[in-house]
């Protein structure tokens, strides 16, 4: 039967609503439709047991935010996970330190922080894991990693670095595998290794046996006559095999905690219209999950 898992969003979801972030419109950056305390409400509506916020959601940094949050979670009996990157290409409100942003999961109650590393990679990507330019980037990562683990010791909080868009699973593994700490596992993004052509269902299970944290995403893939391209879709609209990697995480993974994200893709549709299917993929989602994954039973 396998253990009992929980359903959280990852608030990248609804960034059309102004929610996770502003992805590829640094320049026109899109008006917040909902805020973080009326998705909380949301979250309680649709019945799932947590959220994986931002630097966007948060608005402010500051301790009297942060306080507002933490409680506001705890009153609607939502856990929560704090997601930031070392240096956000698109949204530079997703960027804190290393340091920072375990001050931050602290003060807003979060018991786990999901790390970005933000490699830049030299061409070709095929070529480029273990790159000795990408390994430079991984070592002052390592560095500032070892620099917290005492913060982390004291807290209890779990570092979670991802394979992000631009990272190799192996490069994680490695990572964490030098660190060598209980407390610094991953974070398995289950589309996100296609950014370096890497098999999506390798990458997870390499990645589920130390994934601490989990972005749980379907895409799908169409081809033309230039190549081909991914989109992101509702959970089981796309192609990934949704049953194989639930089952993967739930088995190997030492979290109890899905967390479901959408990269809507808004096509040639206006903000208005892409916002409101978007909404409803959401809510597609979270049925997915429940009914016919069995999420939470």
């Amino acid at each position: 039967m396998g253990k009992k898992m929980k359903l959280g969003l990852h608030t990248y979801t609804l960034h059309l609503w102004g929610l996770g972030q502003n992805w590829g419109v640094q320049a026109d950056p899109r008006p917040k439709e909902m805020n973080l305390l009326q998705l909380m409400d949301k979250a309680v509506e649709w019945g799932l047991d947590g959220l994986h916020i931002t630097g966007c959601d948060l608005e402010t940094k500051d301790d009297a935010r942060l306080r507002e949050i933490n409680q506001a979670a705890k009153d609607h009996g939502l856990y929560l996970e704090y997601n930031y990157s070392r240096a956000e290409e698109f949204d530079p409100r997703l960027t804190d330190t290393v340091e920072d942003g375990l001050h931050i999961t602290h003060k807003l109650g979060a018991d786990l922080a999901k790390l970005s590393l933000d490699i830049r990679r030299p061409r070709p990507l095929y070529g480029s894991c273990f790159h000795p330019k990408v390994m430079r980037q991984l070592c002052d990562v390592y560095d500032e990693v070892m620099a917290v683990v005492p913060f982390l010791e004291k807290t209890g909080i779990k570092l979670a670095l991802e394979n992000h868009t631009e990272t190799f699973s192996d490069e994680i593994i490695w990572l964490i595998e030098q660190i060598n700490h209980p407390l610094v596992g991953a974070c398995v993004d289950t589309v996100n290794s296609m950014g370096v052509l890497e098999n999506p269902e390798d990458a997870v299970e390499k990645l589920a046996p130390y994934a601490f944290s989990n972005h749980f995403c379907d895409h799908k893939l169409d081809r033309d006559q230039f190549g081909i391209r991914f989109h992101g879709v509702a959970l089981g609209d796309g192609d990934i095999d949704c049953f194989k990697t639930y089952n993967t995480i739930r088995e190997l993974s030492p979290t109890d905690r899905i967390t479901f994200e959408i990269e809507w893709d808004m096509g040639e549709d206006s903000v208005e219209v892409a916002r409101q299917k978007e909404m409803d993929a959401c809510i597609k989602s979270i049925k997915y999950a429940k009914d016919v994954l069995g999420i939470g039973k």
